[in-house]
């Protein structure tokens, strides 16, 4: 019976222990972290026809876009590492962490990033954390492609900087 008990312990803490490392859909933040900044960002998601081990697909070469205050005006843009950079010469890397599916049909996925060490600097220099919400578009488009052929598919998203507290 001990035995039994022994296997069952540990194969909950296996099984637990499996269930952390598989990437979630949850995009919450840790506790502690403060909003720095939201932006809208629109643009486009860049694709190009590669051949892979599962055929020919659309793979993201990275985005294209502007990033506009809540009053419509540009103050910089995202584009591939995925790197955002404001004008103000603010810049700050992202590392995906966790994503989720977009409510909306068609449009990219909700996710959760970590700034990488080293890249956030002048008024992006405390950020933590990004998340990507309300996202609308920038799915790439389904069906056969032709190797080496690119596209840009339009999309908005909202980009909300996090810092810890």
């Amino acid at each position: 019976m001990r035995v039994l008990t022994a296997f069952l312990i540990a194969s909950g803490v296996c099984i637990s222990a499996l269930s952390a490392q598989q990437p979630g859909g949850s995009i919450d933040l840790p506790a502690g972290v403060r909003e720095v900044l939201q932006v809208k960002g629109v643009g486009t998601q860049n694709y190009t026809c590669t051949d892979t081990h599962d055929g020919l697909k659309w793979v993201l070469t990275g985005p294209s876009a502007k990033l506009m205050n809540s009053a419509g005006k540009t103050i910089g843009s995202h584009f591939a590492g995925p790197t955002w950079k404001l004008d103000d010469g603010g810049q700050v890397q992202g590392k995906l962490m966790a994503s989720k599916p977009a409510p909306v049909s068609g449009s990219v996925a909700w996710l959760l990033l970590s700034a990488q060490a080293g890249t956030a600097t002048g008024s992006l220099a405390g950020v933590a954390y990004i998340r990507r919400t309300e996202t609308v578009g920038g799915v790439a488009p389904a069906g056969t492609c032709e190797v080496g052929k690119t596209t840009q598919v339009d999309y908005s998203a909202t980009y909300t900087f996090f810092a810890e507290k």
